[in-house]
């Protein structure tokens, strides 16, 4: 795996998540109480001893930098390799890209420049937690050109977009690539993850480039089938999709089942964050707590029940929190009551407010929104 580079792509498919990434690209999203959704990816990559990794951004990125720094806190910040930041404008002649390809375009003389022999590609719109070792020795030992990673779930209602799903030859290559097909039934989904040597991705982007053509999988997982050995590699670990708001609410208060836990961070496997020190979240004499995920730096003196509660939290005399996400900095007033809501960072509610959404149709309050 020394020879191995990672590149992660953080603004990758944020139309779905609209409501969350107006101010914040898409690796930033906070999610679990404590973890921004690029945690995922770097740490599986940290896991696989993968230690030289390029950020591909977009937009939107101030808070992603932010969080990252040098990346100390993944093992990252190595004088040979480490972690990069590779902003949109990579040359002169370089805009904001279309495309996958056309992101990879723009950052092909820093791949070329790390002298890695192997590239893995990912994105930031799951909650995963795996070492990519297995699927390097499967790319190796089958020969493939491409290998990408699927695994096997039914889809949700409405998020088939931007949803590839394979067909699968009994040696594992694929025979097809669909897109977005309109379905829930199971599926072989890919998972926007993938490894391929270092001198076919030049040549593929460039090949693709040239001809004005800027989606991967599209222009090269599709109409490259009979041009490549497309290998699939199934991952039948915990995995999370983030499709929509409805996927977001969903992902976070799935963890607290001790089993989901568990699955997503398994002895041996952490999930590496921004370490912040904050005090421990305190509790008032009347403050109830039960089935629910809290962060540092909290402050409880009403209600918690199944929700998930970021850092710097504080929830009232007499107010009650039931199957809600509250993300960092909230300030929830004495008296109010929150069913079935997500509150974005810095959120103010007055006393005495009411909300309520339903489980299939949480209400998301904006950033800094004031109730």
């Amino acid at each position: 795996m020394k020879k191995v580079m990672g590149l992660v792509f953080s603004n990758m498919h944020e139309h779905m998540m609209s409501d969350l990434t107006p101010h914040r690209c898409m690796g930033s999203i906070p999610i679990g109480g404590r973890y921004r959704l690029i945690d995922f990816a770097l740490s599986s990559l940290v896991h696989s001893g993968v230690n030289d990794v390029g950020v591909i951004t977009k937009i939107n990125y101030q808070s992603l930098m932010d969080h990252l720094g040098n990346g100390r806190e993944w093992d990252l910040s190595n004088k040979n390799g480490g972690l990069v930041i590779l902003p949109p404008f990579a040359h002169t002649q370089a805009g904001m890209y279309r495309g996958r390809i056309e992101a990879l375009h723009g950052v092909m003389g820093f791949i070329k420049s790390r002298g890695a022999k192997y590239v893995i590609t990912t994105d930031c719109d799951m909650m995963f937690n795996m070492s990519f070792e297995d699927m390097m020795a499967s790319h190796l030992d089958t020969g493939a050109d491409i290998t990408i990673m699927y695994k096997k779930m039914p889809l949700s209602a409405g998020a088939s977009k931007d949803t590839f799903v394979l067909s699968l030859g009994p040696d594992g290559q694929i025979l097809e690539v669909l897109a977005n097909p309109q379905t829930t039934e199971e599926q072989n989904v890919y998972l926007n993850i993938m490894i391929i040597s270092t001198s076919l991705l030049e040549h593929v982007v460039n090949n693709c480039y040239s001809r004005n053509l800027f989606s991967f999988e599209r222009d090269v997982l599709q109409a490259g089938l009979s041009q490549y050995r497309i290998n699939a590699f199934e991952y039948t670990g915990y995995v999370s999709r983030l499709t929509s708001l409805q996927t977001y609410y969903n992902a976070n208060l799935a963890l607290l089942d001790p089993v989901a836990r568990h699955n997503l961070f398994p002895r041996g496997l952490p999930v590496y964050t921004k370490v912040k020190d904050d005090a421990p979240a305190r509790y008032g004499l009347k403050a109830k707590v039960s089935n629910s995920l809290l962060a540092d730096g909290c402050l409880i003196e009403g209600e918690v029940e199944d929700s998930v509660i970021f850092r710097g939290v504080t929830i009232g005399k007499g107010a009650k929190v039931k199957n809600s996400v509250v993300l960092q900095g909230t300030n929830i007033s004495d008296g109010c009551s929150l069913d079935c809501v997500i509150t974005d960072k810095g959120v103010q509610i007055g006393e005495g407010r009411v909300l309520a959404g339903f489980s299939t149709y949480p209400v998301y309050i904006s950033k800094g929104a004031v109730v």
